[in-house]
């Protein structure tokens, strides 16, 4: 099940992994997880590969978190906990597992950027985006905190001024807009973006790879070094907010497709 979730490929030197679950915007379950990591690791132990590609299929990189897998097991606060528990540990992983391989990770960013989608693209080395994408950190707008390490990653790249704004308002942003804010590398347009990203994954490609590892390497030290403490953060924050009656409420309204009444509770 999980590997028909990722397309895995590799061509002259690049693997490319594609996210493949269109029906819900490429949300991130287990399953999807789980094929992820497979592929990262094929990347991460074969020497033919150079470079990695991270993209999103259907026209979109990711909405976020998969909802559905999230009231699976039902909306006590009890079962909330425990799943949200299990989902945040798994998308931890795999930002860590961009992380720890030492080669270079480049975003294709388009359509939904949403949730741990965008945090996971932060993760990476490089983002290219469409000028048709949008970002958003949607975590407070059903009561959650961000994932998939959204808050150290915001502040390490934009300091944590414009990090209140993206996390606390939950606005959704234009492609343009987070260009401003240096969070993606390139702006395209939709119809360039492949041939974007290829020229510049071939460009990495014909560099030296030892040095690109090692220069990832003090990049993690210098500055990602607090990313393993800040996910285990979010984990202890994430399981409050499964509890709480605001969070129940984001969930319901955001099923029932209405504006949420929060109580602050």
């Amino acid at each position: 099940m999980s590997q028909a979730l990722v397309d895995y490929h590799v061509n002259n030197h690049i693997a490319t992994i594609t996210m493949d679950d269109p029906k819900t915007l490429n949300a991130f379950s287990t399953p999807l997880k789980q094929a992820m990591m497979e592929s990262l690791e094929r990347a991460a132990q074969d020497d033919d590969v150079r470079v990695i590609v991270l993209q999103g299929g259907g026209n979109n990189f990711s909405s976020g978190g998969h909802i559905g897998e999230m009231l699976e097991n039902g909306t006590s606060s009890e079962a909330l906990v425990a799943k949200l528990d299990f989902m945040l540990r798994e998308v931890a992983e795999v930002s860590l597992k961009l992380r720890n391989i030492h080669k270079p990770i480049i975003a294709k960013l388009e359509g939904a950027v949403a949730g741990a989608g965008m945090n996971l693209a932060l993760t990476c080395d490089f983002r290219i985006a469409s000028d048709k994408a949008k970002f958003v950190q949607a975590f407070v707008n059903i009561g959650l905190i961000p994932d998939a390490g959204g808050i150290y990653l915001l502040n390490q790249l934009i300091g944590a001024a414009k990090t209140t704004e993206l996390v606390m308002l939950g606005d959704k942003l234009k492609a343009d807009d987070v260009a401003r804010l240096n969070l993606v590398n390139k702006v395209v347009s939709q119809e360039d973006l492949d041939a974007e990203v290829q020229a510049l994954a071939t460009r990495l490609s014909h560099l030296p790879g030892k040095a690109l590892a090692s220069m990832k390497h003090m990049l993690n030290v210098h500055a990602f070094s607090g990313l393993n403490e800040a996910l285990d953060m979010e984990v202890e924050q994430q399981n409050m907010m499964a509890a709480t009656d605001d969070f129940k409420e984001g969930i319901s309204a955001f099923m029932e497709k209405r504006k949420p009444v929060y109580q602050g509770k």
